[in-house]
């Protein structure tokens, strides 16, 4: 039985270290996402981390590989999510009488969760950076394959 070779993307060493990395970079991005409060790194850098995930697949495996296991719809939605989030997250400090107060109290220092919104927050952004960039690369991408086939 004849084996189906895939002709886009690159070789299948590239192709198995991307499926076996691809992963630890998304948990390193959740990783400095989690705990931007207590050391460098936080939403933005976790965003761009887990963007740049995304374009290791894209590299590796191709465009339309990409284009299949993503739909059109899929990524400005989580995009949008990201922010949403974000503003929810503002909005219920009015709860406590302004704008972005923090409701969800403290705990001890230098503890994960001691930081009260800014985890929460953190994440939204890193929604919002992660594929709102995810967005623009696929862009830019299909703009430059556009000019190609001309």
């Amino acid at each position: 039985m004849k084996q189906k070779t895939n002709k886009e993307g690159m070789t299948l060493i590239v192709k198995t270290i991307t499926r076996l990395t691809v992963l630890l970079i998304v948990l390193y991005a959740i990783y400095i996402t989690l705990h931007g409060h207590l050391t460098p790194g936080g939403g933005f850098a976790g965003g761009v981390i887990l963007a740049l995930s995304f374009v290791h697949v894209v590299i590796a495996f191709g465009k339309d590989f990409v284009m299949k296991k993503f739909s059109k719809e899929i990524l400005p939605i989580l995009e949008s999510f990201g922010g949403l989030l974000f503003l929810i997250i503002a909005v219920l400090g009015f709860i406590g009488g302004s704008f972005f107060k923090n409701v969800f109290g403290v705990g001890k220092s230098y503890n994960l969760f001691s930081a009260g919104q800014i985890m929460p927050s953190n994440i939204a952004i890193m929604l919002k950076v992660g594929f709102g960039m995810f967005s623009a690369f696929l862009c830019l991408i299909l703009f430059v394959h556009k000019d190609e086939d001309k």
